[in-house]
């Protein structure tokens, strides 16, 4: 029998638990400050659960905290692939490819996000300066 204080099964490796036991336990370590922690937890979940959003977007929102900006944007862009009108998926898609220095490929997700939610300051505020980046970029 696996000790209450063993976090992992084991005979499997497996963390301790079900799949939804994973999503929360890693959703918790990533509100407390180990997103690298939730990260790795999370990437379990969606390996057995892998259409599930909430612990696809709770992965990349892991991934991106603990800077795995490739990562975080291949999650989100699968989010928004199985579902278009995820505005926050397209913003945290942009936002993710602005990290690993796409800022081209930042655009278009940015801008999606703001049609969806014109409201949403993060949003706007996010395209303004990806927007602005460009055109420094080409006026030098």
């Amino acid at each position: 029998m696996v000790g209450e204080g063993n976090a992992h099964d084991e005979t499997s490796g497996a963390p301790r638990g079900s799949v939804y036991d994973w999503y929360q336990r890693g959703v918790k370590l990533l509100k407390d400050g180990s997103p690298a922690a939730a990260a790795a937890l999370l990437e379990r979940a969606a390996e057995f659960e892998p259409e599930s959003r909430s612990i696809r977007e709770a992965l990349a929102r892991a991934q991106f905290n603990s800077r795995q900006y490739t990562e975080a944007a291949a999650s989100f862009r699968q989010i928004v692939e199985a579902n278009p009108a995820e505005d926050y998926a397209y913003f945290g898609l942009g936002l993710a490819l602005w990290r690993t220095g796409d800022i081209e490929g930042a655009q278009e997700p940015l801008a999606i996000a703001v049609a969806m939610r014109p409201d949403e300051r993060h949003y706007v505020s996010a395209l303004k300066s990806v927007r602005a980046t460009l055109r420094a970029r080409r006026e030098m």
